[in-house]
């Protein structure tokens, strides 16, 4: 038990370690570039084509990186961290979900006497750092979706006063808050380098996955192939955005009471459970070694699961 214990502390300790000392993506960009510059000035006589191919970086580790860039799952972590705007990388994602797995199944089996609790309680533990950035990324996406009615009526005031779309993209980028002007602040720069309008929009709308932002797209699409007013289009646009939200806002204030109930009947058997083995170690050993036992266990889950399947789907409305 000592030895396990001392090796659960040594696994807990690298991960802090590693976790703090490990360089963000910024900061990795920036050590490249201050190296590019370096490189540069060292002699004038050396040429040193500079790489400008865009390219994922999943891990600081070339060896971890080149395996990760295999997968299909790392792309969609890797898009999921961009959507949530995280300074993480895949590699650190992977790394803490491991050692989460590893550090939860080894208490969770020493605590209830069973490996395989263990390993299920370590594979559900392990989707915590997954499970964080999707609520950062629903919060930003929330944000996002609140300023975004701002952002079409600074353009429709910009294409009135006189001014072009991609000047009013500008302005946006400048006076509304992030995320609204980060992103618009990415078009208006996909602008200067040459990308067609069509092209920047289509980029948007795929980083940013929020129904009001696809349906600005589009009209600014068709508006752009068929012609017409813009400013015009903007004020529907905005119109139409403004009301869809104040009708979500009802819809969650009338959904809010099934969603507490959803969330106290799913978590509080886990939290029960959990106090009373808290309390007294080993209550639950007969009804895990049981077979009787363990199929209970099993079909209550599965009981469970249907239940908050079903409450999620009547209060979620689509509008």
């Amino acid at each position: 038990m000592p030895v396990l214990l001392f090796l659960v502390l040594l696994v807990v300790t690298f991960a802090v370690v590693w976790v703090i000392t490990t360089p963000s993506r910024k900061e990795n960009e920036l050590g490249k570039r201050l190296a590019g510059l370096d490189r540069s000035s060292v002699s004038a006589d050396q040429e040193v084509g500079p790489d400008i191919l865009k390219r994922e970086v999943y891990s600081d580790l070339p060896v971890v990186n080149a395996i990760l860039g295999r997968l299909k799952l790392a792309a969609d972590i890797d898009a999921l961290i961009k959507q949530a705007n995280s300074s993480w990388t895949v590699g650190r994602v992977v790394f803490g979900a491991l050692a989460i797995l590893f550090v939860v199944g080894v208490l969770s089996a020493t605590w209830f006497h069973s490996v395989p609790i263990g390993i299920v309680l370590g594979l559900v533990a392990a989707n915590i750092p997954y499970i964080s950035l999707r609520i950062q990324r629903s919060a930003r996406l929330t944000k996002f979706a609140t300023v975004l009615p701002d952002a079409i009526d600074l353009m429709g005031r910009a294409l009135r006063a006189g001014h072009a779309v991609t000047a009013a993209i500008e302005m946006v980028a400048r006076e509304i808050p992030d995320p609204v002007g980060m992103e618009f602040r990415r078009v208006f720069e996909e602008q200067n380098f040459g990308i067609p309008l069509r092209e920047a929009l289509l980029h948007l709308a795929q980083r940013v996955p929020v129904p009001d932002l696809h349906f600005l797209v589009t009209a600014m699409l068709v508006q752009k192939e068929t012609g017409g007013n813009l400013a015009e289009v903007l004020d529907k646009a905005g119109a139409v955005i403004r009301e869809r939200s104040r009708l979500l806002g009802q819809l969650r204030i009338y959904t809010a009471q099934g969603r507490m109930t959803g969330w106290i009947l799913g978590l509080l058997p886990f939290i029960v459970f959990g106090l009373m083995n808290f309390l007294n170690p080993g209550y639950a050993r007969i009804m895990i070694e049981d077979p009787m036992g363990r199929k209970a266990i099993w079909l209550g889950l599965g009981l469970m699961a249907i239940g908050v399947w079903m409450i999620r789907k009547i209060v979620d409305i689509k509008v």
